[in-house]
């Protein structure tokens, strides 16, 4: 059998059976297409490299869980992953540039950051940004970078970029990645991490 020459599905259905390389030649396939479409929205490549890893783990995980609907269109179904990955991106960029309409309505005497905290609430945050330090570990090592440089270091991303010799683009691209992981290891952990 000559996988190269099997068709989309066929290859789809072995992978779910447990054949490691029917998915890899699914990949080689239509890596270039997937690539150039990524790119042709985002036009930084260290972001498309980002963004195509992100695109290739949540097919792997949509078949694997058994939620891939065969339709004979694999490419048009991973590019409508790679598509929804970079809409959220930008909404959530978008959304960060947003002030609050409801200012009038804050009350800043009122705001729990200037009440003094207890001796356990101290305790428990120093307990959490301990927990929040391990939790980088598990970041991969491009995304530990940006994370340490912007939270512990204090640096903006236009130094982080001038740091790792990176975009201003692919450094908050990899800070929305590190934030997503760690967001996902914490839920599949069920660990508490809010401040007191």
């Amino acid at each position: 059998m000559e996988i190269h020459k099997l068709t989309d599905e066929v290859l789809i259905n072995l992978y779910k059976n447990g054949n490691s390389k029917a998915f890899e030649t699914l990949l080689l396939r239509h890596k270039s297409e997937l690539y150039r479409y990524i790119f042709s929205y985002i036009h930084n490549r260290e972001l498309t490299d980002d963004f195509f890893q992100e695109t290739v783990i949540k097919t792997i995980q949509t078949i694997q869980q058994e939620k891939y609907q065969e339709s004979g269109k694999f490419l048009a179904w991973a590019k409508r992953i790679a598509h929804n990955l970079i809409i959220d991106y930008f909404w959530d960029e978008k959304k960060k540039n947003l002030l609050s309409i409801d200012v009038e309505e804050y009350d800043i005497l009122n705001n729990y950051s200037f009440s003094e905290k207890s001796i356990e609430d101290v305790m428990f945050n120093d307990q959490v940004l301990r927990d929040v330090v391990r939790l980088i570990d598990f970041l991969p090592t491009p995304q530990q970078s940006v994370v340490r440089m912007r939270f512990f270091q204090g640096l903006n991303f236009n130094e982080i970029a001038k740091n790792d010799d990176i975009s201003v683009n692919t450094a908050l691209g990899r800070m929305r990645y590190a934030i997503l992981n760690m967001r996902r290891i914490v839920s599949e952990k069920e660990m508490d991490f809010e401040l007191k």
